[in-house]
């Protein structure tokens, strides 16, 4: 399904990327409406507070609810900013929208959940919401295509992306795993829907909110949905991952915007070379191919099982170090190997069950 798209039109100052910036939670009245005027001062047009906090065990702050709206409202009456925030039931849009908040966004787990976001569908028909999609929390493109889709056809058409990553076990740097290659994916498939990064969230620690940003914005992201309190120590949510409006305002001053022209003919050359390579690769891969399915005829004649595993381990150890020696890490090797071994292996099983 292709979406049906419109400009979004949210302010901007045409200097820096559009941004949303507030803090994780409204938690009191003082400290929603200090940290949006801090953020006011330095320039910041769309301000986010979330109000209903789905945590991932009970007993942890949850927001305050329909309670925090005013201040919200307060928060566009004073500074002029717009106002926005996370809804996951119908009964938040319908307070949402009582109380003239004028941008949505929707979690990573109802995103996840596609009877939710049929319920949230159903209760946005008729408006004409700006409503952003974050990723669902597992790396699954479909489901997260899926959940704008049941929005736009819905009738609401001024849609948008953001990335937060993805959970995983594993915990290392990030607090939730980049895997850019799938926002990457999502930009070729629906190359209209903005795209914005959420590096808080990424990131989980305020030391590497300016990297991601800046990796953001090097891979063309339309902008970043940033968490920022007055004083991020004390806050009642996600105290490490936020940023004060001083600090990030320092962030955004330094960013390096990346140009989005598509051809010069220095680009176009290099591109062309990289063609040509990519060419010789299938070929190469081709051949490889070929020499697999002599390998499965053989292992068909004289009843020999299709994985040898001491000959795979070979392979991945061997290449593994001679991609390290040419500048490649041992990991991108292993995976471009193991997708090989995986074709080569379905091509044998073909010749042997014949």
């Amino acid at each position: 399904m292709e979406l049906e798209l419109k400009p979004l039109h949210l302010p901007s100052d045409n200097i820096r990327p559009f941004v949303i910036a507030g803090p994780c939670s409204a938690e009191t009245e003082e400290q929603t409406l200090t940290t949006a005027r801090e953020l006011a001062q330095k320039g910041c047009h769309n301000f986010r507070a979330g109000i209903w906090k789905p945590r991932t065990k009970p007993g942890g702050f949850e927001g305050c609810g329909e309670k925090a709206l005013p201040w919200m409202a307060e928060v566009k009456k004073e500074t002029g900013m717009l106002i926005s925030t996370e809804v996951a039931t119908p009964e938040h849009v319908e307070l949402a929208l009582k109380y003239g908040i004028d941008i949505l966004w929707i979690g990573a787990r109802t995103t996840a959940n596609p009877f939710a976001m049929q319920a949230l569908a159903d209760s946005l028909k008729g408006t004409d919401m700006p409503v952003f999609v974050k990723n669902p929390v597992n790396p699954d493109l479909e489901l997260w295509i899926g959940a704008m889709e049941r929005l736009n056809q819905a009738g609401i058409q001024r849609l948008g992306a953001i990335h937060r990553g993805f959970s995983s076990y594993d915990k290392k740097i990030y607090r939730n795993a980049p895997m850019w290659q799938i926002p990457i994916e999502l930009r070729r498939r629906i190359p209209d829907l903005p795209l914005i990064c959420d590096p808080s969230h990424i990131g989980g620690r305020r030391e590497l909110i300016a990297p991601l940003c800046q990796q953001a914005m090097d891979l063309g992201f339309d902008g970043l949905i940033v968490e920022s309190h007055c004083d991020p120590d004390k806050a009642w949510s996600d105290a490490k991952q936020q940023v004060t409006p001083d600090v990030l305002d320092y962030i955004l001053s330094i960013l390096t915007i990346r140009d989005h022209t598509e051809q010069t003919e220095g680009i176009t050359q290099l591109r062309h070379q990289i063609d040509n390579l990519d060419n010789q690769l299938m070929e190469l891969l081709s051949q490889r191919m070929r020499v697999c399915r002599e390998i499965g005829q053989y292992k068909k004649l004289h009843n020999m099982t299709v994985l040898q595993t001491s000959r795979y381990n070979e392979i991945l150890e061997k290449r593994g170090a001679q991609g390290s020696l040419l500048g490649m890490a041992p990991e991108f090797v292993a995976k471009v190997f193991e997708n090989v071994h995986e074709e080569s292996v379905r091509q044998q099983i073909e010749i042997i069950n014949k």
